[in-house]
């Protein structure tokens, strides 16, 4: 291949890649792996300036804006830092400043490299007033409201505090978050996350600040810019920072030189995997300021500082088999089975191989060498085959048609990434994943039956569908192998406690597909009980906030299936809730009136706004139509409701108003 091909080659590959990374928030390579082929493209573009591309990945930097934001520009440029991957790649960095600042003493800030999103926070007069994800460096998306919700970052500064001040940090998600927030997406049959650091960033990007609230995500800052301080270091700035209420790094050390930076890396590529949180590498800073303003930056990277990124650590092993686990939603989700190997301080046997897409990729064959990774993973997953490694005459690995218990043909929607078999009605690990997901605390919360005790119920011919919790007996439980009286008094109170549960909690329990804890509230309140639901026409359950068309379909799905409907009418008839109570008016100020809700607000979530207007008695759209009363106008609403309002001549009210109308 000639160096033309290559460069062509190799531009679309990381264009590519960074759709995938900035975009899409779902990167399928290695950091370590792009940079790599961001280098060769430099070199061979330095080689051959007659094939100058401005649109060449090299002259811009990847993207993450989504036009569903309000953009907004940093007064600042949010640049990168350059990337190193070895000790004498540190050691060049660290001589370049030496002569660069001509032989005088320097000292350098390293800091843990957080595996999550770019953040920047702007307070003015002590209070958040905007917070941006980094973007293009230039212009970011808008994150505010779903910032404000994370509990680590303060609204109000505290103590002696600069009167306009900018932080930079990175908002990360802990691995025993990630670990759950995963298995809640399996549970509704969707795609986990790949890694903290995509969920961290998928979740400041939710267009619902209530959903974004229940994301377990955590931040770090790392910079402080302002006008009205004139520090002399890095490190005091950062101990102001403290003190306003910013969480800092408590791992952060200055070194004084490069053998102690040396220290600090090898200490923590061993310790990293104690941590709470993922990192990835090493950040160093010179912490003279004044060093900094001198050394200045390129058109990407500052010249003061750069990253270290740590190996991913990777064994190999041999695969034995590749097997399939049907979720409760029926999804097919392939794993595989290899011989035991030490991988990141624990024994691995087993790693996700996501969907029959990512096995495709891999191209499988029986008896693979395989290469499997942990960094910046929680849970192991194959990078790739040892092809040398493969026998002449192994066989090729295929995703199964057919689910691999019941044997039904497996469906794969247009748009999903997963297989599933539909046959909710027989398929044993379905039925008894649903009887396991109804009785869970943040569904019917029946807490004196656990996962082992439902599948026993199931086994045991006593509990087939859900309906049937409620049709057992003291004598049914007393007569299960282990049980005395105090374990079966137990089971039937929590049985019974359950019919208390409301109306939402109910529909997320009977595990529609998609339809999680927040879609389920959602849902309920918008047809206020189970026979409008069941009756419900597409049309009304896309005017449904959060529900789009894959929701939509799901539950039309459900509910046209004579089993679900049976069930449903069971459940109905036991005494369960299947209706939204009617809470008392605060007033009728609002009774007959239809109002929207756009941007952000200073004295009320989003959340408690609409909250506060049902409870006069108004009625809340997802969009601006001729049937709308009042929009209820906050900071950077949505260009286009306005625009519409305006048209409408829908009455465009501020938050203040909102509250005088109502007398509070």
């Amino acid at each position: 291949m000639n160096d033309e091909q290559r460069i062509k080659d190799l531009r679309e590959f990381l264009d590519k890649q960074n759709y995938n990374y900035y975009v899409l928030n779902a990167p399928i390579i290695s950091d370590q792996e792009f940079d790599f082929k961001m280098h060769e493209l430099l070199e061979l573009e330095s080689r051959h300036p007659e094939l100058f591309d401005p649109n060449s990945p090299t002259q811009r930097v990847g993207s993450d804006i989504n036009m569903e934001f309000v953009q907004v520009r940093h007064e600042r440029p949010m640049l990168s830092l350059g990337n190193t991957y070895s000790k004498e790649e540190i050691s060049d960095f660290y001589q370049r400043i030496a002569k660069a600042v001509d032989g005088r003493p320097f000292d350098i800030m390293c800091e843990l490299k957080f595996d999550g999103t770019s953040i920047s926070l702007v307070y003015e007069g002590g209070k958040l007033v905007r917070a941006a994800t980094r973007g293009n460096g230039t212009i970011g998306d808008d994150v505010t409201r779903n910032v404000k919700t994370i509990k680590s970052i303060p609204l109000s500064l505290q103590g002696d505090y600069p009167a306009q001040v900018e932080m930079r940090g990175e908002i990360i998600m802990p691995r025993a978050g990630f670990e759950a927030l995963n298995q809640q997406r399996i549970d509704i049959g969707e795609a986990p996350f790949a890694n903290p650091r995509n969920a961290a960033a998928g979740s400041l990007k939710l267009q619902n600040s209530s959903q974004a609230a229940q994301r377990p995500l955590d931040c770090f800052l790392y910079y402080t810019l302002t006008d009205e301080r004139e520090y002399q270091l890095h490190s005091e700035s950062l101990e102001d920072a403290k003190k306003w209420g910013f969480k800092i790094s408590p791992h952060c050390r200055l070194c004084h030189s490069l053998n102690e930076i040396n220290e600090f890396v090898d200490e923590w590529d061993k310790k990293r995997e104690t941590l709470p949180y993922d990192i990835d590498g090493i950040v160093f800073k010179v912490n003279d300021l004044q060093m900094q303003y001198e050394l200045g930056f390129t058109a990407k990277n500052p010249r003061w500082a750069i990253s270290y990124k740590f190996k991913a650590e990777q064994a190999h092993s041999k695969l034995l088999e590749v097997t399939y686990q049907v979720g409760r939603t029926g999804t097919i989700n392939p794993v595989a089975n290899m011989e035991p190997m030490s991988l990141a301080g624990t024994i691995v046997r087993r790693a996700t191989l996501h969907n029959a897409d990512i096995m495709q990729q891999l191209d499988l064959h029986e008896g693979d060498t395989v290469i499997v990774e942990k960094g910046g993973e929680i849970i192991p997953k194959i990078v790739g085959v040892d092809l040398d490694l493969r026998q002449a005459n192994a066989q090729a690995i295929t995703f199964p048609t057919t689910c691999p218990v019941c044997g039904s043909p497996l469906v794969r929607e247009q748009g999903e990434a997963a297989y599933y078999c539909p046959n909710q009605s027989s398929c044993q690990p379905q039925k008894v994943g649903k009887l396991i997901h109804f009785v869970a605390r943040k569904a019917m919360n029946i807490d004196s039956i656990g996962e082992e005790t439902a599948e026993l119920l199931y086994d045991k011919g006593l509990v087939k569908d859900v309906s049937e919790f409620y049709k057992l007996t003291f004598g049914d439980i007393l007569q299960l192998d282990g049980f005395k009286e105090t374990a079966a008094q137990n089971i039937i109170k929590g049985i019974e406690d359950s019919k208390n549960v409301p109306f939402e909690r109910v529909l997320f329990a009977i595990g529609i597909r998609f339809v999680g804890e927040v879609v389920a509230k959602k849902i309920a309140l918008a047809f206020g009980n189970i026979d409008n639901l069941m009756n419900a026409t597409k049309e009304q359950l896309l005017s449904t906030d959060e529900v789009g068309e894959k929701i939509a379909d799901s539950v039309l799905s459900y509910f046209a299936d004579p089993n679900n409907r049976e069930m449903v009418e069971k459940l109905k008839q036991h005494g369960l809730q299947t209706e939204i109570k009617e809470k008392e008016l605060a007033s009728e100020t609002f009774v007959g009136k239809s109002f929207v809700i756009s941007g952000t607000f200073t004295n009320y979530s989003r959340d408690e706004l609409k909250a506060l207007i049902e409870s006069h008695g108004g009625k809340m759209l997802s969009g601006v139509s001729a049937k709308t009363d009042y929009l209820v106008a906050g900071e950077n609403m949505g260009p286009a409701k306005l625009e519409k309002a305006t048209k409408l001549n829908v009455n465009i009210i501020s938050e203040e108003q909102l509250i005088q109308m109502i007398g509070e």
